[in-house]
């Protein structure tokens, strides 16, 4: 059954002739509009589009990764798909997406805006924003967050207090089966607190477990295909609930960012930032002062940009720990060379930042779950600033397009086995860590994740001090071949739901 008829069997009569109708009259105006200029070059070739369905017959929008990826092998690295009436193009593989965004950032460097994103966030804040307020917002988002520490000793200290915490919450369950997704949500988000407003929550406080889980609800139904409709056919929102929900959820969360920020400005010390939001507040206070009244800096650009942080520095981290975790107990021997390798080079003693040149194994595996979750299969849209001509292909300005990032971190001309879980990928003959130029969980160019260093740091603390305290596992009855490595859809792909035990090692 196809989505679009599993959502009219689940609708009521009324709603499916309003379907029907506006269906009718869509295909209307399209038939009879085309398109009166004629294109400039060769196109990217793809499969055939239908009138106002385009290819979303040949698409599972569940999949939408898996799908386009296997368009790729019939198609080549650039190729047109079209989503719904919407045409997109394709980049795929290391090579042609790296010559995409890092040889023409200019051109393929604007964010390209879902109409779910779009209507949220109204162009402010840093993920789904163009222009001169993205450039100010990152470029001051960058230079504060390495202020308070990110990426550096700082960060590093915060990392290392909230790996504590979790580990307390883990020993509770003295070894028996558990969900690790809340408590490994609720520590990585706590780093991003302590750098955004200078201080962390308690795992127990109602406001900031509804906030977070919030988000992890919102980055799943972003992902989902009634979303996925709502953005090709916009006039279909009053019957989607997951964009209700969406909705909701992105409201609620403003109104408690908005809340925590009116409580910092009223002890606010200009001489004392305690975080990102006690500078932005300042940068705030300064530019009112001196009359700039066009300025970029106001209240919804920092509620966004806040928004923003939070969903991207909390939900890539903690979900790519709860793949490695899941990966250990998928693979015990795997676990044991880590394991082996941290007794031996570390000791009982808390993992630092610089024992990672010291444990190259453990290093190996974590850079090789990262690729192998892929957790952000297809990324975030981009969008042609120009006309361009890109390896033959004439591409129009304003086009839609999607860097397939699953075909960079499985490039079977870049990894030697790209479709299995294989550490030896970043090691060489000598056992020593090797970089891979097709390692790009984090994109390439001028979208490039500005919390990488932060995402890195955290990674590895987190991950070295629970295998050096815990022993993973699948729960009793359940044997490592059970343990379903098929991804949850979303956003970005998650672990499907799943328990472990952690049984202590000292």
């Amino acid at each position: 059954m196809s989505l679009m008829e599993g959502l009219l069997l689940q609708a009521p009569s009324s709603t499916v002739t309003l379907l029907g109708a506006g269906l009718f009259l869509l295909v209307l105006y399209l038939l009879s509009s085309g398109s009166s200029s004629e294109p400039q070059g060769k196109e990217p070739p793809g499969p055939r589009p239908l009138p106002l369905l385009g290819n979303l017959l040949q698409l599972d929008l569940k999949r939408l990764g898996d799908t386009v990826y296997e368009m790729s092998k019939t198609y080549g690295s650039v190729f047109t798909v079209h989503i719904g009436p919407k045409k997109v193009v394709v980049l795929a593989g290391y090579k042609t997406v790296k010559e995409a965004l890092v040889n023409h950032a200019e051109e393929f460097g604007e964010r390209g805006i879902a109409s779910v994103f779009r209507e949220l966030q109204q162009g402010n804040g840093i993920s789904f924003a163009n222009g001169d307020s993205w450039k100010e917002m990152r470029r001051f988002a960058l230079t504060n967050l390495r202020d308070f520490g990110m990426g550096k000793k700082g960060s590093e200290e915060k990392i290392i207090e909230e790996v504590r915490y979790l580990i307390e919450v883990f020993e509770e369950h003295k070894g028996e089966a558990f969900d690790t997704t809340q408590p490994i949500h609720y520590a990585i988000s706590n780093v991003i607190c302590s750098i955004v407003y200078g201080s962390r929550f308690e795992y127990s406080d109602p406001r900031f477990r509804h906030s977070v889980d919030r988000v992890n609800e919102s980055l799943r139904l972003g992902g989902s295909a009634s979303v996925e409709l709502y953005n090709i056919f916009p006039w279909l929102g009053p019957l989607l609930e997951s964009k209700s929900r969406m909705f909701q959820n992105d409201a609620d969360n403003k109104k408690e960012i908005r809340d925590l920020v009116m409580e910092l400005k009223e002890t606010l010390n200009p001489q004392m930032c305690r975080g990102f939001i006690d500078s932005f507040l300042v940068r705030m206070q300064t530019l009112e002062e001196t009359g700039n009244s066009n300025s970029h800096y106001h209240i919804e650009n920092l509620i966004q940009t806040v928004a923003n942080l939070f969903a991207a520095g909390t939900d890539t981290t903690a979900t790519t720990m709860r793949w490695g975790l899941m990966f250990m107990a998928k693979y015990p021997q795997i676990q044991d060379r880590v394991q082996e390798e941290i007794s031996r080079v570390i000791g009982s003693r808390q993992p630092l930042i610089e024992d990672r040149k010291n444990l190259p194994y453990t290093d190996a595996v974590i850079h090789e779950t990262q690729r192998v979750a892929n957790i952000l299969p297809v990324s975030l849209l981009h969008v042609t600033s120009r006309d361009i001509t890109f390896q033959g292909y004439f591409i129009k300005k304003g086009t839609d397009v999607i860097p397939l990032l699953t075909s960079v971190l499985r490039d079977e001309s870049e990894w030697e086995t790209p479709h299995a879980f294989n550490p030896a990928h970043f090691l060489n003959e000598r056992g020593q860590f090797v970089k891979r130029d097709a390692f790009i969980p984090f994109s390439l160019g001028r979208r490039l994740c500005l919390g990488e260093s932060l995402a890195r740091m955290e990674l590895f603390i987190f991950f070295a001090s629970l295998l050096q305290r815990f022993r993973f596992s699948p729960p009793p009855g359940v044997t490592e071949d059970d343990l379903d490595l098929t991804p949850l859809v979303g956003l970005t792909l998650n672990p499907l739901p799943h328990q472990l035990c952690a049984v202590s090692r000292v």
